[in-house]
């Protein structure tokens, strides 16, 4: 199996039309099972052992039965990056066609942030805001920003452990979304996310798989947002595949980030403010004009290798997945 997908193996760059959270291309390795195309795009600094949990997704996408799907479309959010320019702030709204909600990235300067979200509520004064933190905050920092922001729907991982998201629990109304305090888990069903979170954020790749994801959900019985982890459409199309597959789905999902890419390797549009769950498969002249060097081809093809021998080999045997 690990040498066919690495004979059908296809890595293509995929330029960002701003820098999101340091990165201005994103490199996605792509392949096709009886069940479809799949990607595997762990982050490039990610170790072979957190990449583990991607590449058990991406086999589960090419080679294993999809769960029954209970809905047709999935509304999704608008992502703001954090960027201070007014017209480019409007350039990207502009790409995600009837979105309600617009989650926003803050965490670092906070009048620069605070700046940000009062120019995306002049531009969409019905719109619902959500913040992303990326757990850079401590306590006192989210309590001085919530203070001030007015009303949001949620801040998603404020702060970075347990501890502090459940003492700003005890300091603020506002509710609180947990996204690494999860998907970084060494045992995501062993950590105890009372009184710390609100919302659970659900990433399938980064959570090993829609199966893994929806256990997830069930185990820590609380609301859920499926989010992304800046994929091409072909991995934001499995993500898609994860909210429809949810018994219960409370809130617009970030799978329009596909919306943040100059580039992609096939079309996935955003629709009244809603995207289709469908089969993604990428477009042949994308993945030839986007292709990568020989050179960063066989880097990705020893990250599979590496990522299959640092244990996800023993867990596809441990699933019983006859592939």
């Amino acid at each position: 199996m690990l040498d066919s997908i690495l004979g059908s193996l296809k890595v293509v760059a995929l330029a960002t039309k701003t820098d999101f959270r340091s990165v201005t291309s994103r490199e996605v390795a792509l392949f096709e099972g009886p069940m479809g195309w799949a990607e595997f795009s762990p982050f490039l600094e990610y170790s072979y052992e957190e990449s583990i949990p991607w590449f058990l997704s991406a086999i589960e996408a090419a080679y294993i039965k999809t769960p029954p799907l209970i809905r047709a479309t999935v509304e999704v959010n608008a992502t703001m990056p954090a960027i201070d320019n007014p017209d480019e702030i409007a350039e990207i709204l502009s790409s995600f066609d009837g979105a309600t909600v617009v989650k926003i990235k803050v965490g670092g300067d906070a009048r620069a942030d605070l700046a940000r979200i009062a120019c995306v509520r002049e531009l969409c004064p019905e719109a619902r805001i959500r913040i992303d933190v990326n757990g850079l905050w401590s306590v006192d920092q989210a309590e001085a920003f919530l203070d001030q922001v007015g009303e949001i729907e949620y801040v998603e991982q404020p702060c970075l452990t347990i501890d502090e998201l459940r003492e700003l629990k005890k300091r603020s109304g506002v509710k609180i979304a947990g996204d690494e305090i999860i998907r970084k888990a060494k045992n995501p069903f062993a950590i105890d996310l009372s009184d710390a979170i609100d919302i659970l954020i659900l990433k399938v790749a980064p959570l090993g798989g829609i199966t893994r994801a929806i256990e997830i959900a069930h185990h820590h019985q609380l609301p859920v947002a499926v989010s992304s982890a800046l994929e091409s459409a072909v991995g934001i199309s499995y993500g898609l595949k994860l909210a429809a597959a949810l018994p219960q789905l409370d809130f617009a999902c970030g799978l329009g980030t596909g919306a943040l890419l100059a580039v992609d390797v096939a079309e996935l549009p955003i629709i009244n403010g809603a995207i289709q769950v469908r089969d993604v498969a990428p477009d042949s002249g994308a993945l030839i004009k986007y292709a990568v060097s020989n050179e960063r081809l066989n880097w990705w093809k020893n990250r599979i290798r590496m990522t299959w021998s640092a244990g996800a080999q023993a867990i596809v045997q441990e699933k019983g997945w006859i592939l």
